[in-house]
């Protein structure tokens, strides 16, 4: 009893994707090019937002909160993975595994809820036009997004100490590509039904409201479109929610499909399939459905290039 909650171990290792020295290669200029569109594209949609008089707005206030998020846990997974394609042995020390834990779940909980706020930004703007300016004030939308890191701050850290409290006994070798629940899990020679009670419990509340805020969301403003008589309006309407339901979709979809089922579904090569998707994926495509799709960004991005 007394060696219950003893690790053994002082560092992990990571399996990766491969052990063929020519994949690893491909997948390194593969994923660095991603990694790379995903910085510049993120940092790039931050300063356009913040150049931009045009964009000084609710909706786009939190879209640079949301391309924040992105570069931020996307960072914590992508450069690791990065190094570990040219290094012999993928090793990360515990504490830095806790830590890269943390700083993912952390983001991807603000993430989360930062596309619950975006819904609810867009509810007010279409439902409640002439309350807009009251409902969504700056105060307001301060207080959403520090709501939101605080919930992914404490969230995240609730994961990491249930987890790091397991021990390690056996073998700490992780076939998976960075420090995420499930893998470790798997890993684990203690009992984890615990463990998985509590993320099913907490990541379910942040996704479940994060998912039934947008849903509501949508409902009133769907509602709301099919009542105008404007063809235009509708039209205009339809084109400012649909990049936002896109990102919605991807993300929820995947983050569903890993967190969400029972550990004896758990496959880790299909599991690592979708954490490249959400992990390297999501964050680079999330910048370019904002500005493929959206008019004032593509207007105000055409302006900065001809000022430049």
């Amino acid at each position: 009893m007394a060696s219950e909650n003893h690790t053994w171990f002082t560092d992990f290792i990571f399996l990766g994707f491969s052990s063929r020295k020519d994949v690893q290669q491909g997948l390194f200029v593969l994923f660095l090019f991603v990694y790379g569109i995903t910085v510049i594209a993120n940092v790039g949609m931050i300063l356009l937002i913040k150049v931009d008089r045009r964009l000084h707005t609710p909706m786009y206030y939190f879209l640079s909160n949301l391309s924040f998020c992105d570069v931020c846990y996307s960072s914590t997974v992508s450069p690791k993975m990065l190094a570990d394609f040219l290094a012999q042995q993928k090793r990360i020390p515990y504490n830095f595994c806790a830590v890269q834990m943390y700083c993912f779940g952390a983001f991807a909980d603000v993430e989360c809820l930062m596309l619950a706020v975006m819904a609810y930004d867009r509810y007010v703007a279409i439902c409640n036009p002439l309350l807009y300016t009251l409902a969504m004030s700056r105060r307001v939308c301060t207080q959403l997004v520090t709501g939101a890191y605080l919930v992914g701050l404490v969230d995240s850290a609730i994961h990491t100490c249930c987890t790091f409290r397991l021990s390690f006994c056996t073998s700490n070798v992780i076939n998976h590509f960075f420090c995420d629940i499930p893998p470790l899990l798997a890993l684990s020679c203690s009992d984890t039904s615990v463990n998985e009670i509590v993320m099913f419990t907490f990541i379910g509340c942040v996704v479940g409201c994060s998912i039934v805020t947008v849903l509501l969301s949508y409902c009133y403003i769907l509602t709301t479109i099919l009542r105008m008589n404007s063809a235009e309006g509708r039209r205009k309407a339809f084109s400012t929610c649909a990049s936002h339901l896109t990102a919605v979709a991807i993300f929820h979809g995947t983050l569903l499909f890993m967190y969400f089922r029972p550990s004896s579904s758990y496959s880790m090569d299909t599991d690592k399939m979708a954490s490249v998707f959400y992990t390297v994926v999501i964050p680079m495509l999330n910048p370019l459905i904002y500005t493929l799709r959206n008019k004032d960004v593509k207007e105000a991005l055409k302006k900065t290039i001809q000022m430049i």
